[in-house]
């Protein structure tokens, strides 16, 4: 699928980091862009920046979803490309030093945002998806990227929720996909290795250093740029289908 502008987009988590480059460089291309982000002013910030459109949306909640989606298609038109960038990193043992149970509240939220958030969007958006008119001699109507993570892979020690939360984004993918392909709607996903999202960010330059320099090749931590890139050559190769793509230099992550 081109990038043009006669393209629409949503971009969950749009706000910071890997979706704020995603939604940067999609608007680069002319690409009518709506982030969905709790964050109003950053989220509208960007918004204004890029030419798009802000709407504040909790993917968890259907509802939410399903207002954004209908404020996104009023401004920008039915959405072409869909980018679930939209996520929490939790950290808990299963059993922590004092012998306390993992919080299953915690567990839970994980859950709700990082894989049925990203289900509610991306199935509300596959359903405006397939009610357009197909594009180019392939007659695609719509493409959706997931985020994933390595994490889905080789979880580590106190990410029994993060790694379970992105192993279902995963899973989601080739039945989605399979699900739509006869609508001409393709399913993706990305599973990030080290990145410099806020999360990294905020830790003290030796320890990014030293995180980056677990990575194989580049020796560094990735930029958002670098996955918003992989994102571009997702929705412009329509061959690439059903699958997960790791993006992390090689690294695979020990326990710890």
């Amino acid at each position: 699928m081109r990038l043009d502008k006669t393209r629409a987009a949503i971009v969950t988590g749009g706000a910071s980091g890997l979706g704020e480059a995603t939604a940067r460089l999609l608007a680069k291309n002319a690409v009518r862009v709506t982030i969905f982000d709790m964050n109003t002013e950053r989220g509208t910030k960007i918004a204004d920046e890029i030419d798009g459109h802000f709407c504040k949306v909790d993917v968890a909640d259907v509802e939410s979803v399903s207002v954004g989606l209908a404020q996104a298609r009023a401004v920008h038109g039915a959405e072409r490309i869909c980018v679930n960038c939209a996520g929490i990193a939790p950290g808990e043992k299963t059993v922590d030093r004092d012998g306390n149970y993992h919080d299953p509240t915690h567990f839970a939220r994980a859950i709700n945002i990082n894989l049925i958030g990203t289900f509610n969007v991306a199935s509300q958006c596959a359903a405006g998806m397939v009610k357009t008119d197909p594009a180019g001699a392939d007659g695609e109507r719509g493409i959706i990227i997931n985020t994933a993570s390595i994490a889905a892979f080789e979880g580590q020690v106190g990410q029994a929720a993060y790694a379970a939360s992105k192993a279902g984004v995963v899973g989601l993918t080739l039945p989605m996909a399979r699900d739509l392909a006869r609508n001409g709607v393709r399913v993706m996903a990305i599973a990030p290795g080290l990145f410099m999202t806020p999360m990294l960010a905020g830790l003290p330059t030796q320890v990014q250093e030293s995180l980056g320099a677990q990575v194989p090749f580049p020796a560094r931590l990735g930029t958002p740029a670098e996955y918003a890139a992989l994102v571009q050559h997702i929705v412009e190769n329509p061959m690439l289908n059903g699958d997960v793509i790791r993006l992390d230099g090689a690294i695979r992550m020990g326990p710890r």
